[in-house]
């Protein structure tokens, strides 16, 4: 199964981007984003963690897999999807969300993610959120992402550093809501999506400067629908 996942994710999640000169490189930019079996074990499913992974095939052959995990924070149950990887030849086919809610259990009352694509934010508030994507609920990510990462086993959104004016009201990156993950993959492709979501109605999250992604955080005691009357 993981060699299967690190295949998948290795050909289609993304290109390397180029760090600061000051920064450190995991990979040379406009090479793929590469990981291993034994990395993407360690990464995704550390020791003693609660974590679950679904897939979908097409024609018998991989097309698409998620990995999350649970957590609990102040006494609620966290459900983290860590990993949401899409075959680029079977993408807008609604298996990112059917993927998504493979992993759903009853007891699960908090959903997040860290993406520097648009489309699995969205995807993550079409799977378990009850809002309009264009009025994403950030009250529930200011008062709360501080404690949900800390209390996180998975080591990535544990050392996350929360960035955006949401967290910083003197942050000047055009950021909203997001993190610093050190992680430069290349923008070109998320950008291109990204202007393709503002033409269809806005995107709440604000710019996306490199090594950084976007934070979804929300709970599902949220009801930000406005009425219909």
């Amino acid at each position: 199964m993981l060699q299967d996942a690190a295949r998948l994710f290795s050909e289609n999640y993304g290109i390397w981007g180029k760090p600061p000169t000051d920064g450190r490189s995991f990979g040379k930019a406009g090479t793929r984003v590469k990981v291993s079996a034994s990395r993407l074990r360690a990464q995704l499913l550390p020791e003693g963690s609660q974590s679950c992974y679904a897939k979908v095939t097409v024609d018998g052959v991989l097309a698409g897999h998620a990995f999350a995990c649970r957590w609990r924070c102040d006494g609620r149950q966290v459900l983290w999807v860590t990993q949401l990887v899409v075959h680029r030849h079977h993408r807008e086919r609604r298996l990112a969300t059917t993927l998504l809610l493979a992993l759903l259990d009853d007891d699960d009352d908090i959903f997040g993610i860290m993406s520097s694509h648009p489309a699995a934010c969205k995807t993550l508030a079409k799977a378990y959120g009850n809002f309009l994507f264009s009025n994403v609920p950030f009250a529930f990510a200011e008062r709360h992402a501080a404690s949900v990462l800390a209390a996180s086993p998975v080591g990535y959104v544990k050392d996350a550093k929360l960035r955006g004016n949401l967290f910083h009201p003197r942050d000047t990156t055009g950021l909203v809501c997001g993190v610093d993950t050190d992680f430069y993959v290349d923008h070109a492709e998320p950008l291109e999506a990204l202007a393709r979501v503002n033409e269809s109605g806005g995107w709440p999250f604000g710019d996306l400067p490199d090594g950084h992604e976007f934070l979804l955080l929300f709970d599902v005691l949220v009801i930000d629908q406005p009425s219909r009357s």
